[in-house]
Order: C-alpha cells, then structure tokens, then sequence
C-alpha cells in the first residue's frame, strides 16, 4: 500500500482523514490488485488456496443502482461453516454527526476504508444470522426484509429514498468468495486476502488489514514495507469490490 495516504493525496485531504479516523472505530487498509499480477501476488504470499474459506455475497438494489446514489449499501452473505450474516452500510458519514444512540449500539461501527489515492469513512449496521436463512430468501422463500434486524431496517428506512422498500430490491448475485486470513511471521498484523469471483469468469483480488485508529499510518509504513518484500506491486488501478459487483450486475438482467 505503498501510496495509500500521504503521496497521492493533498493537504486538504490529508486533513479530513486525520479528523476520520480520530472518532472512527476502526481503520481498514486496503489493496486490489489487478488481473495479470493477481497469480505473483498469491504466490509471494505463499497462501494455499485450500485453507481458504468459502463464502457467497449477494447484494441488494435496484436495476439502476438507486440505493447506490444514495450512499447505501445492502448486502448478505453466506459464510461456509459459520451462520449467515447481513449489513446495511451509509457512506460516506461524519462520525461526530451520527446519533449517539446509534454511535452506542453494539451492532454498529465505523470505519474508515483507505485505499491508495483515496479513503472512504462508512457506517454499518451488522446482523450475525443462522445457517440458510439467506438461502431461503434468495429462493423466494421468506421476504428479503425478514434478513434484517429491526435496527437495520430503521437505519435503512432513514437513510434510503423515499418509498423504497427492502422487499423492492432487486437481489444480485451470489458472487463466489474465497477468504483467507493470515499472519505472516515476518507481519506482525493479521492479513486478509479475498478472491471474488464473477460469473462471466473475471476475478479481484483484495488484501486488507485492519488496524485501530491510533495505528493506522505505522500500518501503512508496515504493510509498505511487508508488500515490497513479497514483490508485490502497489501502484496499480484501484476498484472496490462492492462498486464492482453492483455494476456488474445492473448491466445483466
């Protein structure tokens, strides 16, 4: 993540992700890396692609991407030996003019996203749920809302455009997942490698780390640092998975 920040950014910006970060949560570095180099990439991290967990993604909006326009982003996920779980995500925010209440709930947070040349500060409101049960309602078995906790579906109905219900949305996907965490002996934080797989057979290729806010610039120097040595190259074009995703799928019916 070698010009995540300070490089790429200007002084402006500069200061609003240091005000970001001082009242978020937690802080999220990010990389993708793109097609041709993705192959050197796993390979100088040395990850076996078998202790990876499976996982599928679907996300929720209209064909036009409406919820998207608005900042809002809602999505469900089936995890491979663990219970399904759901988000309604709001980006961008300004952590001190959220609601304490909302501030104080234990089902939500707030995050800041960097990237190299850019960051993002979104606040997300999770539900952890048992096995199947986005199963069933991507089968049309159960309404999509019945996904969403109470909390959620406040937090939605506040934040999406008016008359737009969760049961109105269009769901996308699933897109395949492989996830796989690590922490390397020579990295002292934990490194998070996700592999989305598309239907028409394209591919991205994230590597994350998270940190606490106190922490996030000697993060970005380690993990720098880190990346250079498993010759990985940083200064490639940038896409975020969720952007991708939508876009992918409002182009299809």
């Amino acid at each position: 993540m070698s010009t995540m920040i300070a490089p790429r950014l200007s002084d402006t910006q500069l200061g609003e992700l240091l005000t970001l970060i001082k009242a978020a949560d937690s802080v999220e570095l990010k990389l993708t890396i793109e097609e041709p180099h993705q192959y050197s990439a796993l390979h100088g991290l040395q990850l076996d692609p078998l202790d990876a967990q499976v996982r599928q993604v679907y996300f929720f909006d209209t064909p036009d991407l409406t919820l998207n326009q608005a900042g809002v982003v809602v999505r469900a996920r089936r995890v491979q030996g663990k219970g399904d779980d759901t988000v309604v995500k709001l980006r961008p925010v300004i952590p001190d003019q959220l609601p304490p209440a909302l501030r104080k709930s234990p089902n939500f947070v707030v995050e800041v996203d960097a990237m190299p040349g850019g960051f993002v500060c979104s606040g997300t409101m999770k539900r952890t749920l048992s096995r199947a049960e986005v199963k069933n309602a991507v089968r049309g078995e159960r309404p999509v809302r019945k996904l969403f906790s109470k909390e959620q579906r406040a937090f939605y109905a506040e934040h999406a455009p008016e008359g737009l219900t969760l049961d109105d949305l269009t769901i996308m996907g699933p897109i395949f997942v492989l996830k796989l965490r690590m922490t390397p002996p020579e990295f002292a934080r934990r490194l998070v490698t996700e592999v989305w797989f598309y239907p028409d057979g394209s591919r991205i290729l994230e590597l994350s780390t998270k940190c606490p806010p106190s922490d996030a610039f000697e993060a970005v120097a380690e993990t720098r640092a880190f990346l250079g040595t498993c010759g990985i190259d940083t200064s490639g074009e940038q896409h975020t998975k969720t952007k991708q995703a939508l876009e992918f799928f409002s182009q299809r019916p």
